[in-house]
């Protein structure tokens, strides 16, 4: 007999139905009132209150001083706090702050050349549509259809 159907090991539970998985039956805490489970719950909190802090300092500066800062600052302000939360998620509650460090590399790495990626093109595409309003064969066109 294979060792695919031996009840004693935890295969079983992700073959077929998996609400077991999620009833109870995996629980990784089987006292909530042990010292591990309150140091989690404390953890998280703790990053709630953190990414709390975060969001209300966007929202007061997309109020209040969006519009007196100059729009590059307040674009990379509103960057580098979303990055800090992004951070914060991924690391605490997408566990990848207790994976091992090849493992985040092979995750942040991609990640970091998506981003890059996307500012790329849209510095590019912002290249092209400036160049494109100022072309003098556009204006030329236009000035003759007057």
């Amino acid at each position: 007999m294979s060792g695919h159907h031996n009840h004693n090991s935890i295969q079983h539970l992700y073959e077929g139905d998996q609400s077991k998985l999620y009833s109870g039956v995996m629980q990784h805490h089987s006292d909530v009132n042990s010292e591990e489970s309150r140091t989690q719950v404390k953890r998280i909190w703790k990053i709630f209150w953190i990414l709390l802090v975060i969001t209300v300092v966007e929202v007061i500066m997309g109020m209040f001083f969006s519009h007196s800062l100059p729009k590059a600052v307040a674009n990379g302000g509103f960057l580098i706090l979303t990055i800090i939360k992004a951070g914060y998620i991924v690391a605490v509650f997408m566990h990848l702050g207790d994976e091992l460090k090849n493992f985040m590399v092979t995750v942040l790495v991609p990640l970091v050349l998506f981003v890059w990626f996307i500012i790329a093109f849209l510095a590019d595409g912002g290249f092209w549509l400036k160049m494109n309003n100022e072309s003098p064969a556009r204006h030329t066109t236009e000035q003759v259809a007057k």
